[in-house]
């Protein structure tokens, strides 16, 4: 199309490119940037489990019952309870509603200042109990309770930080939270070893180190997102203004249900672990829980392509282009398809490589690599149906994805418990998780097939 001055060519509108743009190019384009980000954030969980492995597999396993925790609070924080903060903001925005859209800035610090506050005191006060729980016992137990209670002591940063990188990326930035995420991690990866092991003037804390190292990388992000959206960079500014519930109820009833997933996921991962922690020991953990670790490394990858489904699903659907919706979802799915099966085939093929990274125990290996030639697989459906459900989001239609998410668990958690009761070996429990995936995958992929129907898009309207 030409501009009116100069002949030249005038770039489309956002909503234009959504609705009539090419698919694949927009999903690459806006989706990077998304990845880079939550690669990064994840990233800080393996950085500390690189370092802390340098302890025993003690410590190993230690991180094996703490990092499922941290990473429900990563994921809730800012792809749940952060995806509705950046929804509503976007939303407010794209009715030219400036101030709502600042207003918005308060109520998102306020939920999730409160939330990380919640969650800080139930882990401080239940924590033994917690770890118990998920196999924890003797000097994996005791490893666990001190990295956990540093990081949870300081809780509120993470959920602060996410909140204010949530703000961010709602005026459609991704560059700010990419760039400052991945400064992050670089900084990380020297901090941790200087508080772990004690280098210089440095105080050697042993696991506590790795947790006070992850404050300060929240610390630091929080006060530079602080900083950028106080300066007036960003499309919206934090105001001080009367509370709303209604604005409360704009952000959470996107991140609300968003935050269920995100608890089927984790409890998927907990469960399991206390499964293996009750029938085998620390070193049967920590293999699992390094094993599993790559699972929470799909996520970010497909959450950086879920971030872009959901509004260009949700343009489509509302313009009752559900064909074009239906494509749209199914390219972004297959694109995390290809993604995750790459990582699962990878180290299904050679998880050795992926395990030493952490720890050379026979025992430990032995534990990883079976866990992922059973499940790394399948991986790659993991990928294709998480990807739908972010689709799902944009069409407005979650009840059975999140469905399909507590089938998995069901599968996982009684079909685990059932096998190890029957045989005893670890490997049923594994494949009870691969099965879990498959049925997963199969749910939301039928049931998204249904969004062409044209009753399916009747009712949406």
């Amino acid at each position: 199309m030409r501009d009116d001055v100069g002949g030249r060519v005038a770039r489309p509108s956002r909503r234009e490119l959504f609705l009539r743009g090419p698919i694949v190019s927009t999903l690459v384009a806006l989706s990077a940037p998304n990845i880079v980000v939550m690669v990064a954030q994840a990233s800080t969980g393996l950085v500390e489990t690189w370092w802390l492995s340098r302890l025993g597999t003690d410590a190993l396993a230690a991180m094996a019952l703490v990092f499922p925790v941290v990473m429900l609070m990563q994921m809730m924080s800012g792809g749940a309870v952060g995806g509705g903060i950046s929804s509503a903001i976007a939303r407010a925005l794209g009715a030219d509603r400036q101030d709502q859209a600042d207003a918005l800035v308060l109520h998102a610090l306020v939920i999730e200042a409160g939330l990380g506050a919640i969650f800080a005191v139930l882990v401080l006060g239940f924590g033994p109990s917690l770890y118990r729980a998920l196999g924890g016992q003797g000097a994996s137990l005791l490893l666990a309770l001190r990295y956990s209670n540093v990081v949870f002591a300081g809780m509120v940063l993470l959920w602060v930080m996410n909140g204010l990188t949530s703000v961010i990326r709602g005026t459609g930035n991704m560059m700010v939270p990419a760039a400052v995420s991945s400064v992050g991690v670089v900084v990380l990866v020297p901090l941790s070893p200087l508080l772990i092991f004690g280098v210089g003037p440095f105080p050697r804390l042993g696991v506590a180190g790795g947790g006070a190292a992850l404050l300060l990388y929240y610390l630091g992000a929080a006060v530079f997102f602080a900083w950028y959206i106080l300066s007036g960079r960003n499309g919206v500014r934090l105001r001080l203004v009367r509370l709303r519930w209604d604005y409360f109820v704009e952000i959470l009833r996107v991140g609300g249900v968003a935050a269920l997933t995100s608890l089927q996921t984790n409890l998927t991962i907990a469960i399991t672990t206390a499964l293996v922690g009750g029938w085998f020991g620390a070193a049967e953990i920590a293999g699992f829980g390094t094993g599993a670790r790559l699972e929470y490394l799909l996520m970010p990858l497909v959450f950086g392509i879920g971030t872009t489904l959901v509004p260009m699903v949700g343009m489509n659907i509302g313009a009752g282009q559900g064909a074009r919706a239906l494509r749209i979802a199914f390219t972004g799915a297959a694109a995390a398809f290809v993604m995750t099966e790459t990582v699962g085939l990878v180290a299904a093929i050679w998880p050795l490589a992926w395990l030493r990274l952490f720890d050379h125990d026979p025992d430990m290996l032995r534990a990883g690599a079976t866990y992922l030639r059973i499940v790394g697989p399948f991986y790659g459906l993991y990928g294709f149906g998480f990807a739908l459900y972010f689709a799902a989001q944009g069409a407005g239609r979650l009840l059975w994805p999140l469905a399909a998410g507590f089938l998995r668990l069901l599968v996982a958690a009684v079909g685990g418990w059932a096998a190890l009761t029957l045989g005893g070996a670890e490997g049923g429990l594994y494949a009870a998780l691969a099965l879990g995936l498959v049925c997963y995958c199969a749910i939301i992929t039928i049931t998204t097939a249904g969004w062409a129907r044209p009753q399916g898009l009747a009712a949406r309207r």
